[in-house]
């Protein structure tokens, strides 16, 4: 079942606590932190979820790549049950047989701020045939998918695209062991690898198969992705592979001049006349402090480098204080009513995801890990006492409210509020 919503799901179990347990404006405790994210997720999967095409209703590719990393991440961390394991998995496997299957378009336009603005258009369904075949253990059949034919393989024209279906596969495959996950994950990095260039800014990737922009976010998720793998991978060898991929892009990405005086990290870079390549000063969106905080995390797993985490840290203190007004996080599009267009409700999500990974990290210093358990209880509270529908239990995109700031809840507000309400589960 996709949907959940049968005796013992998430739905049920959110109920029942809900009514022996009135909500104060700080939750109580862990359980209480549960059981707001339970229900949570119970409306995103009513309010939003498509069982079609295993994608999410109101939002776009990427952004639902992103609420199955937040799904994966509830049933590893958010003290989800083993029933509600079992709903979530599967979803995991419809989303992964059938999302590949739609045709579609993608067209992104960046502003003079950097915010990018994702258009996905749907075409006829990718046609099945003769591409990489993954089986789904005993629960699915093969799913045999053109290499060009819509998103087939989760690929298409924009390296960060991947790199968010890449990194959602492997946090499902974190939840299930199934290995088809892992290796969709590891095909779609293959193809994320032809977007590497070093002739260009030194290194790095391409945001897009045109080749005209390196920026943030493609490159913190070619991080992500290779350390992540560097600590799945099934053989020796392609672990080194990835480790030595992942150690050679972060050596370039802090040298590369993103990040900033300040601490935080700028959209992209300006490539020069004379092909050299400079800091852009285009906004310090959440996600682009966030996604190197989860890579630098991996790459520590995987090599032990101890100033891994006092550079992710340091990355983490400048972008809250940056960021912040009240203690709770803002994005600079939130301003004047500004809805942040279709891709940037999602980013805070992004950031709160991956500060949740390294408040998590046992070898984070100890004054550093309560200053962001703080953070993320502060947050997670405001969210639900002042950003969410009564009734629904639709969050919006203003953490400190109200839901509707910026116009009425979609899956990427909602989802990147979730993101928060997992990371407070786990802090609590």
């Amino acid at each position: 079942m996709v949907h959940l919503s049968g005796a013992g799901s998430l739905a049920t179990r959110a109920l029942v606590f809900m009514s022996t347990h009135p909500f104060a404006s700080r939750a109580a405790d862990k359980a209480q932190y549960a059981a707001n994210t339970a229900s949570a997720v119970n409306t995103l999967q009513h309010q939003w979820y498509d069982d079609a095409d295993g994608l999410w209703n109101s939002t776009g590719w990427w952004n639902s790549a992103n609420l199955l990393t937040t799904l994966a991440d509830f049933a590893l961390d958010g003290a989800a049950s083993d029933s509600e394991k079992a709903e979530l998995e599967g979803v995991f496997a419809n989303t992964f047989t059938n999302a590949q299957k739609v045709g579609q378009t993608a067209v992104k336009v960046v502003n003079a701020a950097g915010l990018v603005t994702s258009t996905y258009t749907k075409t006829a369904s990718a046609k099945t045939a003769s591409g990489p075949t993954f089986v789904i253990g005993d629960r699915g059949e093969p799913v045999k998918l053109a290499a060009r034919d819509g998103f087939a393989g989760f690929i298409n024209d924009f390296y960060d695209d991947e790199g968010w279906w890449a990194l959602a596969w492997i946090r499902a495959f974190d939840v299930t062991g199934t290995a088809a996950y892992l290796g969709m994950a590891e095909s779609i990095f293959a193809d994320m690898k032809t977007g590497a260039q070093p002739a260009s800014c030194g290194g790095g990737i391409w945001w897009s198969k045109d080749r005209s922009y390196k920026n943030a976010i493609a490159n913190e998720l070619y991080l992500a992705v290779a350390a992540s793998l560097a600590n799945r991978a099934t053989s020796a060898a392609d672990r080194a592979s990835y480790l030595a991929t992942a150690v050679a892009q972060w050596a370039w990405f802090k040298g590369s001049g993103m990040i900033n005086s300040q601490g935080t990290i700028n959209d992209g870079l300006t490539i020069q006349p004379d092909g050299s390549c400079v800091n852009n000063g285009q906004t310090a969106w959440s996600y682009n402090q966030g996604v190197v905080l989860g890579g630098l995390v991996e790459l520590f797993h995987a090599n032990g480098d101890p100033t891994l985490i006092p550079a992710a840290a340091a990355i983490a203190n400048a972008a809250i204080n940056a960021l912040s007004t009240g203690g709770i996080l803002h994005e600079s599009c939130e301003a004047n009513g500004g809805s942040c267009g279709g891709d940037g409700p999602t980013f805070k999500g992004v950031f709160l995801r991956n500060l949740h990974y390294l408040q998590q990290e046992r070898t984070l210093d100890k004054s550093t890990a309560r200053a962001l358990k703080a953070y993320v209880l502060q947050n997670a509270d405001s969210i639900w006492a002042t950003d969410r529908v009564a009734g629904s239990n639709q969050l919006g995109l203003v953490w400190s409210g109200p839901p509707t700031a910026g116009g009425s809840p979609t899956a990427a507000t909602h989802g990147a509020a979730m993101d928060c309400l997992v990371a407070a589960v786990a802090a609590a």
